[in-house]
C-alpha cells in the first residue's frame, strides 16, 4: 500500500523524491489540448456540456496526482506512454505537488460552479483562463508557474528544477537574444494586425453579400423569453454582451 499512496520516486542519487519532468510536460499538454477544445466549444458555440466533462476530468486527474500517487493519474499515464522513448528528465516532487495542488483546488472550484450550480459569468472565464494559462507555460516553455509560487510558501526551497533554473547560471551565447531578431519579431507582429484588418474587411463584405445573413431572424420574442435574454451589467460592462446571448441560447 505504501508503494501505491506515494509521491515522487525516491532515488539514491537525489535528496529529494523526483518525477519525471518530461511526462509531467506531456500530461500537461494533453489537458491543455482537451481543455482548448471545450473553451472554444462554449466560446464560440455556446455549448457548456464538453465544459463541464472536462471539469470532472480534471478534477479527478488532479485528486489521483496530490492524494493516491501521479504514476496513475490518467492524463501522466498518457504522457508516460507518449515520451517513454526519451531519456528521463529528473525534477523534485515537492514544488510539483504543490503546483499541482493549486490545479486540483482550481478544478474542484469549477466543479463547485459549472457542474454543481451550473454558474455562467466571468468568474468561470477567468478561472478557465487561469488553468490554460498554467498549463501552456508548462507544455510549451517547461515553465511550472506553481513551482515558482512555491518558494514564496516555503522555507526549503525548491530543488531540481526544469532547466536548472533553481540553480545561478550564466546564459551562454545560444541563448541570447538580439537586437535584429526582436526588430523581425516586431516586424511580424505589426505585418500580422493589418492582416488582420485585410481579413476582417473581406469578411464583412461577404457577409452583406449574403441573402441569408442579410435577412436575418425577425421572429419576434415572446415577453418572458426578452426578460430571460435581457443581458446583465457585468456583461455588458466587460463588453460580453453578445457571447452571453450566445451562451444562453439568445441569438
Amino acid at each position: 500500500m505504501s508503494k501505491v499512496l506515494q509521491f515522487g520516486e525516491r532515488m539514491p542519487e537525489y535528496a529529494v523524491p523526483v518525477l519525471n519532468e518530461r511526462e509531467a510536460r506531456a500530461g500537461a499538454g494533453i489537458l491543455f489540448l482537451v481543455a482548448m477544445m471545450a473553451f472554444a466549444n462554449a466560446w464560440f458555440m455556446g455549448n457548456f456540456a464538453p465544459t463541464k466533462l472536462v471539469v470532472i476530468a480534471f478534477f479527478v486527474d488532479f485528486f489521483i496526482r496530490v492524494f493516491i500517487n501521479p504514476k496513475y493519474a490518467p492524463s501522466l499515464v498518457l504522457g508516460r506512454i507518449a515520451v517513454r522513448r526519451q531519456q528521463p528528465e529528473y525534477v523534485g516532487a515537492p514544488q510539483k505537488r504543490f503546483a499541482w495542488f493549486i490545479g486540483f483546488a482550481l478544478a474542484a472550484f469549477m466543479m463547485y460552479l459549472l457542474v454543481f450550480q451550473n454558474v455562467r459569468g466571468p468568474i468561470n472565464l477567468l478561472v478557465c483562463a487561469l488553468c490554460l494559462l498554467l498549463l501552456f507555460f508548462e507544455t510549451a516553455f517547461g515553465i511550472c508557474i506553481g513551482c515558482a509560487v512555491y518558494n514564496l510558501f516555503n522555507k526549503d526551497q525548491a530543488q531540481l528544477c526544469p532547466g536548472g533554473v533553481c540553480e545561478t547560471a550564466e546564459r551562454s551565447e545560444i541563448q541570447m537574444v538580439g537586437l535584429a531578431q526582436i526588430v523581425v519579431v516586431a516586424a511580424f507582429f505589426v505585418g500580422i494586425y493589418f492582416a488582420a484588418g485585410l481579413v476582417a474587411s473581406t469578411a464583412d463584405v461577404a457577409r452583406t453579400q449574403s441573402p441569408a445573413l442579410a435577412a436575418g431572424n425577425d421572429q419576434p420574442m415572446s415577453k418572458a423569453e426578452q426578460e430571460r435574454c435581457k443581458v446583465p451589467e457585468f456583461a455588458i460592462a466587460m463588453g460580453h454582451a453578445e457571447k452571453w446571448k450566445l451562451h444562453n441560447n439568445c441569438k
